[in-house]
């Protein structure tokens, strides 16, 4: 198996795939790695989901995202990923995740946790940041009830199912668990619920709210969790409410510990990687950054959409650099 290439891309969701895809093309040798599965971030999205997106804003490779319908599913986006790496005849490696990225003489050596060690000319990050949940840094966050990711309903007809967050995740995750039978209450800090959720959404949660199919608490924070309850505190004052199990969507954030440890400056107000805007270089003369892994706090701005148009740029910018292997 080649431990070394042109180019080594640290993880294969969409961004990383296509920028392998863009470097195959241009006659470069490229190694993805990925500690999870194949677009695991993806995988991990709720049974249920449905992309806002149209097929062909999600393609990557030329290759074509031909379904049915008019938005793909969860299911439909995995088929199709799958297809594309083995359309390109991507060299992907899962489930060994990259751990150091040091200088060498022969340009960067990446270490996995499985104590391989790649020798690449140039690196690109593209990380993401699902894997990384905020979290609400209360007493009994880690309980087993509790859980950052919401995955499919069933498991909670007629429970008492709490719901932290105010934006499409936690939203479409309430809707969900109350049309398959679990008693649900949505607890948000904010006085509505968040300006950007989906506008076909946001009349069935409000009607949902206000005929008391949903319950929900405004201007209200958890103070702890506890099994079998948490408790919230609220305009009226602390009130313990019962869960059975309880879901902190909030969002999530990028991996700039790893990122510092790579040595990638790391703005601290934004929390994004220092790169030039054009080649998506980082402060490391061949270390790349791709995807949702630029935005730093901001990942609302890049989305599978616009993160796999990196791809072209990071790898022309290497082929200007002439930063390959001869």
């Amino acid at each position: 198996m080649d431990m070394s290439a042109d180019i080594v891309i640290v993880g294969a969701g969409p961004s990383g795939l296509s920028c392998a895809i863009e470097a195959k093309k241009a006659g470069l040798s490229v190694i993805v790695l990925e500690k999870g599965s194949l677009v695991d971030y993806i995988r991990r999205f709720p049974a249920n989901l449905v992309w806002f997106s149209t097929p062909e804003l999600l393609e990557i490779g030329g290759v074509p995202f031909v379904i049915s319908t008019v938005r793909p599913t969860r299911v439909d986006t995995l088929n199709y990923y799958q297809k594309v790496v083995r359309y390109h005849r991507l060299d992907v490696r899962c489930f060994d995740g990259v751990q150091t990225i040091r200088r060498s003489a022969d340009g960067f050596e990446v270490g996995t946790a499985g104590g391989a060690v790649y020798v690449a000319e140039n690196v690109v990050v593209a990380t993401g940041y699902f894997d990384n949940p905020n979290r609400l840094g209360v007493p009994g966050e880690d309980l087993p009830h509790v859980s950052h990711y919401y995955d499919e309903p069933f498991r909670y007809f007629d429970a008492d199912v709490v719901v932290v967050g105010g934006r499409n995740s936690a939203v479409e995750a309430a809707l969900d668990l109350y049309r398959h039978g679990a008693r649900v209450r949505l607890v948000h800090r904010g006085e509505r619920l968040s300006e950007g959720v989906k506008y076909w959404i946001l009349p069935d949660i409000e009607n949902r709210i206000k005929a008391g199919e949903i319950q929900a608490s405004f201007r209200s924070t958890v103070g702890s969790i506890v099994p079998g309850g948490v408790n919230v505190d609220t305009p009226d004052g602390s009130v313990r409410f019962p869960a059975r199990f309880l879901f902190v969507l909030a969002g999530f954030h990028p991996d700039v510990d790893h990122m510092r440890a790579f040595g990638i400056d790391i703005d601290p107000e934004t929390l994004a990687p220092r790169h030039d805007q054009s080649t998506f270089e980082t402060n490391i003369p061949g270390l790349y950054v791709a995807g949702s892994a630029v935005a730093g706090k901001f990942n609302n701005k890049v989305f599978v959409e616009n993160g796999r148009l990196h791809g072209s740029a990071i790898v022309k910018a290497i082929r200007d650099t002439g930063r390959v292997k001869p």
